[in-house]
């Protein structure tokens, strides 16, 4: 999925789920409109928030997230970490949740 509008100035929130090499990057404008949903390697997330305005990045609290928080705050951002049971809600498919509880898929 890659969607991303050339005018990246009406960004007001960016949601960011860290992966080891790809990064997902959600953002929307005030309206809740997507603006650009992509994903970044690794060297190319520090750049791509350069170039946006200051937002309120959030994440899912995990190993890695405080040091990309404490980057992007560098970059002027607000960061806002998100505990795993909160972000859990979000996740679409609920794979690992249906095999926790015990359920077969057939």
């Amino acid at each position: 999925m890659s969607k991303i509008v050339p005018d990246l100035s009406v960004v007001t929130s960016v949601g960011l789920d860290l992966g080891k090499h790809v990064f997902q990057v959600h953002c929307v404008d005030v309206h809740g409109t997507v603006i650009a949903a992509k994903a970044l390697r690794r060297r190319e997330v520090l750049p791509f928030f350069a170039a946006l305005p200051s937002v309120t990045v959030g994440m899912e609290a995990c190993g890695s997230a405080h040091h990309w928080g404490r980057e992007l705050v560098a970059l002027g951002h607000a960061v806002k970490l998100i505990p795993p049971a909160y972000v859990k809600p979000f996740v679409k498919r609920q794979k690992t949740l249906r095999q926790a509880q015990g359920d077969r898929v057939s």
